[in-house]
């Protein structure tokens, strides 16, 4: 099937650019690279065109995605995995030294957030990820050296830095490359590696936990040098195979690629704009769900850093032991793996974004609730206390589902850059606190932290409500607009690559 893009025979002259119509398409806001595939309206595709993309698509792109951030996940949880391992008595951890070897990398992560999302939107974006995980895999494979806590720090800031890169390319992505409604599912795809790493991570650790104490290596050391050079050679990989665009596939054909640009066209966030536009830089810290967003990463990082980080240390204080710990720590990833996929499946099947995220908080509640409250004084009641505090993760799904509405709901090259930068902010913060929740001196309970967690609930429960109520709001002045006469509709959809915001576009419709 071939398709002549209206846009390329402008580009080369046919037809002079100038001042757009309301009904024309302004091509001086169009990307260029996206202008060569791009028609002037909107194409229709096959229901078998459509799934036959979509397969090449996440076969190129998806997979990807989802090893990478298994890798990025596996590499960051090495640690509380070798907590239980010896490093913290080699290392001559002492007091808080252990949680701010957590809180250094989303320090780093929260210093170089906006420059690396300045970067994404500047350069190819598949090279700068494979770059990026070559780093990280390098810094993780020197932790095997580090004999104190001042070398562990500093690997562990770098290796944050590194990584910063990571998620907010993969929203980038799923953006250009998927449509609005195939999104949630799309994150929560990649995002579910969360879970995917606490299993295989668990039978990992298991493994290296037997190395004997008389080997040259001691297993933690063994544990950091064998994903840090695995995570090297998948960067290669990387580069080699992942398109940076759609319009730069090399690997799929030139009727492809602009049947790709097309398909993405109903979402009306466009795919790239290296313009820099400063009113959209002023909108996108003007608009309320930029912040909504923002708490929503902030409230719910800050309770699964701490979870995380000491999931371990937490689960063997009722009365487990090491390999015990290390196999029930898979059970937790599998509880991880459910709810981010039916959470996905809810949104798909319901379209009830916010919810679903509503829903996702109550039984983490509950679980937070139990954990405070009883007392461990028999086996069967270790158990509840370890099916409670699988229960706290359940509001996973919000963190998930709140990444995808960024993706879905922000318009606008700039103004996403910023408004993935804040995101990602508060998420770096809220990591960087969680684990200072968890004192030293509170243990094996953790009483402060879990109060703490359950003020973050509160205010997150509260932000939904909000975050609902305004997009119905302004949804409807949309519609109202329209109806009025003080906005054209736009059916051909003849705007959506014009790098409008999701403010300026009057066709535009939040989901929630």
């Amino acid at each position: 099937m071939s398709i002549k893009s209206d846009y390329q025979n402008r580009l080369d002259g046919e037809i002079q650019l100038g001042e757009a119509k309301d009904d024309q398409t302004n091509f001086a806001r169009v990307d260029s690279e996206v202008a060569r595939y791009a028609s002037e309206a909107r194409v229709d595709i096959s229901p078998e065109d459509n799934k036959r993309l979509k397969r090449l698509i996440d076969k190129r792109v998806l997979s990807i995605m989802i090893f990478t951030y298994f890798l990025q996940t596996l590499d960051k949880g090495t640690m509380s995995f070798a907590s239980i391992m010896g490093i913290r008595e080699d290392a001559h951890l002492v007091a808080q030294d252990y949680s701010w070897l957590t809180t250094c990398i989303y320090l780093a992560v929260l210093t170089v957030e906006y420059p690396t999302n300045w970067i994404i939107q500047r350069v190819p974006i598949a090279k700068y990820l494979s770059i990026n995980i070559m780093l990280w895999g390098t810094c993780l494979a020197l932790h095997a050296a580090a004999k104190d806590f001042a070398s562990l720090i500093v690997l562990r800031t770098l290796l944050g830095a590194f990584e910063a890169c990571c998620q907010p390319s993969f929203i980038v992505l799923s953006s250009m490359w998927y449509r609005r409604e195939e999104q949630a599912q799309t994150v929560a795809l990649w995002y579910m590696m969360n879970g995917g790493q606490q299993i295989v991570g668990g039978l990992l650790a298991y493994a290296f936990s037997n190395i004997p104490s008389s080997a040259k290596l001691l297993s933690w050391q063994a544990l950091f040098i064998s994903y840090g050079i695995g995570s090297v050679f998948w960067g290669l990989f990387v580069f080699c195979y992942m398109p940076d665009s759609p319009m730069r596939a090399k690997c799929f054909s030139e009727d492809d690629k602009r049947l790709m640009v097309e398909r993405v066209r109903d979402n009306q966030t466009g795919i790239q704009n290296r313009t820099f536009r400063k009113e959209q830089v002023i909108e996108a810290f003007c608009d309320p769900q930029t912040w909504c967003f923002a708490l929503v990463q902030l409230l719910t990082t800050l309770p699964t850093s701490g979870l995380g980080a000491f999931a371990n240390i937490v689960i063997k204080s009722f009365h487990f032991s090491v390999l015990q710990t290390q196999l029930l720590a898979m059970v937790l990833g599998a509880y991880i793996i459910i709810v981010l996929l039916g959470s996905a499946y809810l949104v798909k099947r319901t379209g009830q974004n916010t919810i679903v995220m509503f829903c996702s908080v109550i039984p983490a509640i509950g679980g937070s609730v139990i954990l405070m409250t009883v007392k461990d004084t028999s086996r069967g009641i270790s158990v509840l206390l370890l099916i409670s505090y699988y229960v706290c993760l359940s509001f996973w799904a919000c963190a998930t589902i709140g990444l995808a509405l960024v993706s879905r709901n922000v318009a606008g090259q700039t103004k996403k850059t910023c408004v993935v930068a804040i995101n990602f902010v508060s998420w770096a913060v809220g990591n960087s606190v969680g684990p200072q929740v968890f004192l030293s001196w509170n243990a094996p309970r953790y009483y402060i932290a879990f109060c703490t967690h359950l003020g973050c609930y509160t205010v997150l429960l509260s932000t939904l409500v909000f975050l609902r109520w305004w997009y119905i709001r302004e949804n409807a002045r949309k519609d109202k607009c329209i109806a009025d006469g003080l906005a054209e509709r736009d059916d051909d959809l003849k705007h959506s690559f014009e790098d409008l915001t999701d403010r300026e576009n009057y066709n535009f419709r939040y989901v929630y």
